[in-house]
């Protein structure tokens, strides 16, 4: 190897993980990222002169990657059977690392990302999760600093439009969350409605794949019925552990050591001044599990 290509090794080794995250971000899908970090690492080892910025060429670079895939990602979208939601990133709950700034990763955010035109999703990702300026933005997309401004303000709006408004303390989430899965595999139902909203919402996504709810199930009750019918379905070798899912409190779920479904939970304040469960998003699409066959020993 020569001097010239263990650098841009080095450099690209350096910023892989900027350029994994804004791929993730933006499409939703680990396998995608990880096929888009290698089409990046393609054009940038070709790259014969020198370059002033190693970091903001591989984010250009992986960005509008990103820009050109969703196009056929979006026909996928609009086949698509049932709740679609983003392919999970599973940490162990002890992780010292966890997700890079986990505040920009989490699959609340990726479903609202997903309600974004795809320019509105690179400014927004490129300003939000990374600190990128305006002006690096407008040389990445080939836009004007004021028009870039312009789409990260309304990308903003309709963000903290759709976010949840209430950001329940790490602890009392992961207690929540232990107690929710301990209540869930002893089948306690009035435990388990202690700790869910009356207006909790759940989404399954089985992607027509597996077996799943094609519509959001509402309601404490049947919530709560629903994920007791389909545990008993699984069977006695069905075992829950906690995780941290793209950062946040959540579950996963195997079956006779294979992973069938991961679970995240979001938190609403409730007028007693509580924090309930009011959000559950469950993947069960294989395609989108296939990444953590080595988490399910």
């Amino acid at each position: 190897m020569t001097e010239t290509s263990e650098t841009r090794l080095a450099d690209f080794e350096q910023h892989r993980r900027t350029v994994f995250g804004i791929a993730y971000r933006m499409l939703g899908s680990v396998a995608d990222a990880e096929d888009l970090v290698q089409d990046t690492w393609l054009r940038w080892s070709r790259v014969t002169g020198p370059v002033a910025s190693p970091g903001g060429f591989l984010a250009r670079t992986v960005t509008n990657l990103a820009l050109n895939k969703l196009d056929s990602a979006a026909v996928r979208r609009e086949s698509y059977v049932g709740p679609w939601l983003p392919e999970p990133l599973v940490t162990e709950p002890d992780a010292t690392d966890g997700v890079e700034r986990a505040e920009t990763v989490s699959v609340a955010l990726l479903v609202v990302l997903e309600s974004l035109s795809p320019l509105e999703r690179a400014v927004f990702v490129l300003k939000e999760a990374f600190g990128f300026s305006y002006q690096e933005i407008a040389e990445a997309l080939d836009r004007t600093e004021a028009a870039c401004r312009q789409v990260g303000s309304r990308a903003r709006a309709h963000v903290r439009a759709r976010r949840p408004r209430y950001d329940a303390p790490p602890e009392l989430r992961r207690r929540a969350t232990d107690e929710f899965l301990s209540a869930c595999v002893g089948g306690d139902l009035n435990r388990m409605l202690e700790l869910l909203a009356p207006d909790v919402t759940g989404w399954t996504d089985g992607g027509g794949v597996i077996s799943a709810a094609r519509r959001p199930v509402t309601g404490a009750e049947n919530v709560a019925r629903f994920i007791l019918g389909v545990l008993g379905r699984l069977g006695e070798g069905a075992a829950a552990r906690p995780v941290l899912v793209n950062g946040d409190p959540g579950a996963l779920i195997t079956v006779d050591g294979e992973v069938d479904s991961v679970s995240v939970f979001e938190f609403a304040e409730q007028p007693d001044g509580t924090a309930r469960i009011s959000e559950i998003r469950v993947v069960r699409n294989p395609r989108k599990l296939v990444h953590l066959a080595d988490r399910s020993a």
